[in-house]
């Protein structure tokens, strides 16, 4: 077996663009060209997905970027076919790099006769031939055990946390964490500890899905500058509604710090039109044109981290290193400030 000298990336349709930041970063930190390896997907007129990969991955150590956003199906299916081809192409180890995990928000039975659809994926990556999963802020942390393989399972809050301190920089005393439900509480409680906030809890009742009936607000967030923290946003209706209830509990002005901005459907004109000041989202969704236009709605990039973690998972170093401040701000140097 031949000795896997560099790591090879290669790209699904999902995420183009961060799939090319990350080789970007990676040819800075190696100091040599770090391109996606070179592959065609195609449909068929059924609409059939036909990959082919026109390089040698022979022995190699290869990393596919694709997260299963929508169309989730689509992009699910492109991945299991990738893998399956680098597998039968005798590739050493295949990492599948899906910064957003689709049908991860189906984790459990809510009810009687429904599915676990999460630990359905987990069964296809598995058997498909994927050695280790590289994600950020799965919906719930126990999807890990679905896998019998290594999963990585990067967050989101530590680089929030970077932003947060740059650009709230002198009013950091003003600021209060606010988790827009209970279930969200630790995801809350971690950026909050990070940045010396204190943490409140938007309590919201359904009386139906997808519809909220009523919310309630614990703690004093008068006169206080607000940051909800999520790992979904999808239509953006529940956030809206917690921002507005935040204003009238006498919010002086409402953020929100969101990992995957799913934002389908009417989500990016309500966000446009809230009292929200800011919506902080990261690229692990390809933005649409509509997104990137919205005045309130801002990205930031996760290539650095999803490089430093391929390059640590590559040459066997750790991984949660990443989660520490002085670890992460030299690899974000440049965006945020160091002082």
């Amino acid at each position: 077996m031949p000795v896997m000298t560099e790591p090879k990336l290669i790209s699904g349709n999902a995420n183009k663009p961060l799939a090319a930041s990350i080789a970007r970063r990676m040819s800075m930190h190696r100091g040599m060209n770090v391109g996606l390896c070179d592959a065609r997907i195609e449909r068929f007129n059924d609409q059939e997905i036909f990959i082919e990969v026109f390089e040698n991955v022979r022995g190699e150590d290869m990393y596919i970027i694709q997260p299963t956003s929508n169309p989730a199906n689509d992009n699910l299916m492109e991945l299991l076919i990738m893998v399956d081809a680098l597998r039968r192409s005798s590739a050493a180890r295949i990492t599948a790099v899906i910064p957003y995990f689709g049908y991860a928000r189906q984790d459990r039975r809510a009810k009687a006769r429904t599915p676990i659809s999460a630990k359905l994926v987990a069964n296809l990556l598995t058997e498909a031939g994927v050695d280790r999963i590289l994600t950020m802020d799965l919906h719930a942390t126990q999807i890990q055990g679905f896998f019998d393989i290594p999963v990585d399972n990067l967050y989101a809050a530590p680089i929030f946390a970077l932003d947060v301190q740059h650009h709230f920089k002198g009013r950091m005393n003003d600021l209060m964490v606010v988790s827009p439900d209970v279930g969200g509480v630790a995801r809350a409680r971690e950026l909050a500890q990070r940045i010396g906030a204190p943490l409140s809890i938007v309590d919201k009742r359904r009386e139906k899905p997808g519809e909220v009936a009523e919310m309630t607000v614990i703690g004093d967030v008068k006169g206080r500058a607000c940051v909800i923290v999520d790992d979904i946003c999808d239509t953006a209706g529940t956030l809206v509604k917690a921002a507005q209830v935040l204003k009238d509990e006498g919010a002086t002005e409402v953020h929100a710090y969101i990992t995957h901005g799913v934002l389908s459907g009417p989500a990016v004109e309500r966000v446009s039109k809230s009292v929200m000041k800011s919506l902080v989202i990261t690229d692990s969704i390809q933005p649409s044109d509509s997104v990137k236009a919205a005045p309130n709605i801002r990205i930031v990039p996760t290539a650095p981290m999803f490089t430093q973690a391929i390059l640590n998972i590559w040459n066997g170093t750790s991984v949660s290193s990443l989660f520490e401040t002085d670890t992460l701000l030299p690899i974000y140097e440049g965006l945020y400030s160091t002082s």
